[in-house]
């Protein structure tokens, strides 16, 4: 099997994750950063694209190129600072998915990533500030080694 790891990562939680996804994927695993994203993926039996969520959903970057995935087998990886499971965090894994229409999406994952001081002070002087930003301080030391196995457990189990 041929796997391509594609990944975006702001502050290097998402790459962390794809590190995590290139040792559970079997067969050859190239990993490339968006901006490095072929423009085909002949070839290619499995892509893996990595994210990180800005206002809700995919970044810029990486919804661009999940909008370009057509007929491939596609797993879908995301780091954010919201709780695990929250609404915010559903809700941009089904904004991807929907930007992936025409991929066969196979898995997906995500998980809280550290989010940095700055942003967060950012975010909080916003009026409402965003839903994740409450969450923000329990995001602290992840992805973790239980994020990094849960992950690598989730792609072995579909792929």
């Amino acid at each position: 099997m041929k796997s391509l790891i594609i990944v975006s990562s702001q502050s290097g939680n998402t790459r962390k994750l794809a590190g995590a996804a290139a040792e559970a994927l079997p067969g050859e695993t190239t990993m490339v950063a968006v901006e490095q994203a072929p423009d085909h993926f002949d070839g290619i039996d499995l892509l893996a694209v990595g994210f990180w969520l800005m206002g809700g959903k995919p970044d810029p970057k990486s919804s661009e190129l999940l909008a370009r995935i057509k007929g491939k087998k596609l797993f879908l990886f995301a780091t954010h600072g919201a709780a695990k499971g929250s609404a915010h965090a559903l809700a941009a894994m089904n904004q991807a998915r929907e930007l992936a229409a025409g991929a066969q999406i196979v898995g997906a994952y995500s998980c809280q990533g550290q989010v940095q001081e700055k942003v967060i002070a950012t975010a909080s002087a916003k009026v409402p500030s965003p839903a994740w930003v409450a969450d923000a301080p329990s995001a602290a030391g992840h992805p973790d080694e239980r994020d990094l196995a849960e992950l690598q457990a989730a792609i072995r189990s579909c792929c």
